[in-house]
């Protein structure tokens, strides 16, 4: 840890205690000895282990929020961004702190306990199984910030994000009805894109009975905008002039093209049983079905040849009196289905309460079919299937707690296992995936083994200290790679890889009888690498066996030293939430290009010596604020995380980490304008972030990390007490903003809820 590094996150805790902590007084012996520093509205007790900053976000946020998929309803966390591109997105990852939105595999996302996070790679595309859940049928979110807890794994070195439904408490049923639209403007596309979803549901709990239902459904369907825009590409010649393509100053060359607008459907079922056993034993099974359609098929080339007005789908072009290749445009379209089962049993043994967790989670079938390229895919011709064969993983989680005079001891084991596979064929039909042969495969395994003990002892009557420890044992096999040479595959295969870590945690916090808190949490966390970062290298086309160039074999853990210091104040109307955080990364993982032997550009993961962050919050709650029923939260957040050492590419020391803003502030305000209606208003602001590695990528246009500022409003209206008609309007400004792909522009949501 450098001496720079320390020396500032000294001086943030000593400015954050100066100007929020007062003199110490004497406790009172009747404090409340359960109470935890959670931020948020929810009325039910937190569901992760509140060490370091945590959130819970219950009905009241959620009845403030345009929530078109689950994920929405985090949106104004604190220090907190969802990679959402469009409605539907099934590429959302949370960005929280200093944990940017490709790095994946850095939280931990849960649904009632069982695991959704898709470790089996590190980046935009690998994110949380989000919609196995619908919005209606959630009842709590909860986000812990940093790795203080024993209780989770490595992959907690960002934090943890908890989401729990309805428990039926009695027999119910729900319906919601949303329209969506979005008008979008941008280079060559003029288009209100439109969507709309049904969800329904119901809760049945026997009278007198250990038994409950739980049964639902959801149909989404939406088009979102293009996610790419395709640049023309300096050539030297002659070839016919074209018109068509946009100038646009912030970008290297001319934009010729885009990809087709995002056409997705969705269905969603589930389905769960609960019994209650008789000694208080109570046993939960869920079974849930996502299928998902995306059809990529209206890919649009923006050129006309100058002379006949005659459509230019690819090719060599003159423009402007330059010479350019016009390529790279492509059709596909991906069918897929995923389910999760699981099963879990909580009760007392003894004096020990004890929770048992098992779950599967499978992509039973995903079938990508896409064209060579424009002129291919019009004319139903050559093109690339991708079939995953199964990928998934299993998860297993016990724990037990025992709670005596002064002390909460917690114990137990998790396991998980996680597995993928993917072979690509050429065609002769993208479409119909015609005549298939076998161009190439990828394939790996990892498996992490985890115990833990963790001890909550009462030092004072308002004091508390807590200390753990983890013990992981990581492994990575079965690993692989296939090409096709001549008529003959030819397949490699990876070393098998193993480790073993410890990380100890340590939290201490007091509460004082002014209405003042302080918590201090320390950890430390080893992530280990996914299949996507260890196995996705090469085979080279001369030696052909895997390209030792194009991954590395020796790609360590990262590991984290994590410290937060929060203080929170209490007043009549208001919540003050202070919170500072520093983090030291060692072997940081990330995508890094470059040139082999042979000339060919590579891109590999590799370990960045050191990285360091560190970060100040501060949250604010407030209710009845001069009006009865105003009320008002949100945050400011600053963050510094910088490339301390990396051996590997030293221009990159000193530089601002990619995709990590300086600067975040989330909030809402909410006002109950009548007993039936409600109106609300909240922002998501962050500074520009690097684009890349070096500090060099820095725009706000299409292909770099922009600055974002979005405004929401929504208005609510209760029909009845078992309805709601409810109008929003997401970035009422209609701010352009980008995360490399261009983010929604201003969207309309208008909703109906039914409840009883």
């Amino acid at each position: 840890m450098s001496i720079v590094f320390r020396r500032r996150r000294a001086g943030a805790v000593a400015l954050l205690s100066v100007v929020l902590l007062p003199p110490v007084v004497r406790a009172s012996d009747d404090a409340d000895l359960n109470e935890v520093i959670v931020v948020g509205h929810s009325d039910t007790p937190i569901t992760v282990v509140p060490r370091g900053l945590s959130v819970s976000l219950g009905q009241a946020d959620f009845d403030a929020i345009n929530a078109v998929n689950v994920e929405d309803l985090m949106k104004y966390a604190p220090n907190f961004f969802v990679r959402k591109r469009y409605a539907g997105d099934d590429n959302a990852v949370v960005a929280l702190r200093g944990t940017n939105t490709v790095q994946s595999a850095r939280t931990i996302v849960m649904v009632d306990g069982f695991l959704v996070s898709n470790f089996l790679g590190n980046r935009y595309d690998f994110p949380p199984k989000w919609n196995v859940v619908g919005p209606s049928e959630v009842r709590q979110f909860d986000i812990v910030y940093g790795p203080y807890s024993a209780r989770y794994g490595g992959n907690s070195m960002g934090g943890v994000v908890s989401v729990t439904t309805l428990d039926p408490k009695e027999s119910s049923a729900y319906a919601t009805l949303q329209r969506l639209a979005m008008p979008f403007r941008e280079y060559g596309i003029t288009q209100t894109f439109k969507g709309y979803s049904g969800e329904a549901g119901f809760s049945w709990k026997q009278n007198d009975g250990p038994w409950t239902i739980r049964a639902g459904y959801r149909h989404f369907e939406n088009v979102g905008q293009s996610m790419t825009y395709t640049l023309l590409t300096p050539t030297t010649g002659t070839a016919p002039e074209v018109t068509g393509a946009y100038g646009d100053p912030r970008l290297a060359t001319p934009v010729f093209g885009a990809a087709s607008p995002v056409e997705v459907t969705q269905d969603q079922y589930r389905l769960r049983a609960g019994f209650e056993f008789a000694s208080g034993w109570k046993a939960d099974a869920l079974f849930l079905t996502w299928l998902t359609q995306q059809n990529l098929t209206d890919t649009r080339s923006f050129l006309r040849n100058a002379a006949t007005g005659a459509a230019v789908l690819q090719g060599k072009v003159t423009f402007h009196g330059l010479a350019y290749n016009a390529t790279g445009l492509t059709q596909s379209m991906t069918d897929r289905t995923e389910y999760l089962a699981g099963v879990k049993l909580g009760g007392l043994m003894g004096d020990w309460e004890s929770n048992f967790n098992l779950s599967h989670y499978w992509i039973a079938s995903q079938d990508t079919r896409t064209s060579k390229d424009l002129i291919t895919g019009l004319a139903n011709t050559m093109g690339t299937q991708a079939l995953a064969d199964n990928p998934g993983w299993w998860t297993f989680d016990s724990s037990m707690v025992r709670k005596t005079d002064g002390h909460a001891l917690a114990m137990g084991f998790n396991a998980n296992r996680y597995e993928t596979r993917t072979d690509t064929f050429n065609t002769t039909n993208w479409r119909t995936a015609a005549t298939p042969v076998f161009s190439s495969a990828t394939y790996g395994k990892t498996s992490l083994l985890g115990a833990f003990v963790e001890d909550e002892a009462q030092l004072s009557a308002r004091t508390s200290l807590t200390t753990g420890i983890r013990l992981e044992q990581w492994s990575a096999f079965g690993g692989g790679i296939g090409k096709l040479y001549g008529t003959s595959p030819v397949f490699d295969a990876y070393a098998t890889r193993t480790g073993t870590s410890v990380s100890p945690k340590l939290s201490v916090q007091s509460t004082r009888s002014d209405g003042l808190s302080v918590q201090l949490s320390v950890g430390i966390a080893t992530r280990y690498p996914t299949v996507g970062e260890l196995f996705q290298g090469r085979i080279d086309d001369i030696t052909r066996q895997i390209d030792p160039s194009s991954f590395d074999p020796n790609l360590k853990p990262e590991r984290s030293r994590d410290a937060n210091v929060m203080v929170r104040r209490s007043f009549e109307k208001v919540q003050l939430t202070g919170s500072v955080f520093a983090q030291n990364i060692t072997d940081a993982v990330f995508s890094f290009s470059g040139l082999n032997q042979f000339g060919t550009v590579i891109s590999r993961y590799q370990n960045i010596d050191t990285v360091n962050q560190y970060g100040a919050e501060l949250i604010f709650e407030g209710q009845d604020l001069l009006l009865k029923g105003l009320d008002l939260d949100f945050s400011v957040a600053y963050l510094d995380a910088r490339t301390v050492r990396n051996v590997a590419a030293p221009a990159a020391e000193g530089v601002q980490f990619p995709r990590i803003p300086n600067w975040r502030s989330n909030g809402n305000l909410r006002y109950r304008l009548s007993p039936v209606v409600k109106a609300s208003l909240g922002w998501r602001y962050a500074t520009r972030p690097n684009s890349d590695l070096f500090g060099l990528q820095r725009g706000n246009a299409y292909g770099f990390q922009s600055e974002y500022c979005f405004v929401d409003t929504r208005l609510s209206w209760d029909l009845s007490v078992h309805s709601q008609l409810s109008l929003g309007i997401d970035n009422i400004g209609n701010t352009q903003s980008y995360v490399a792909h261009p983010l929604p522009q201003r969207s309309a949501v208008a909703e109906f809820r039914f409840r009883m």
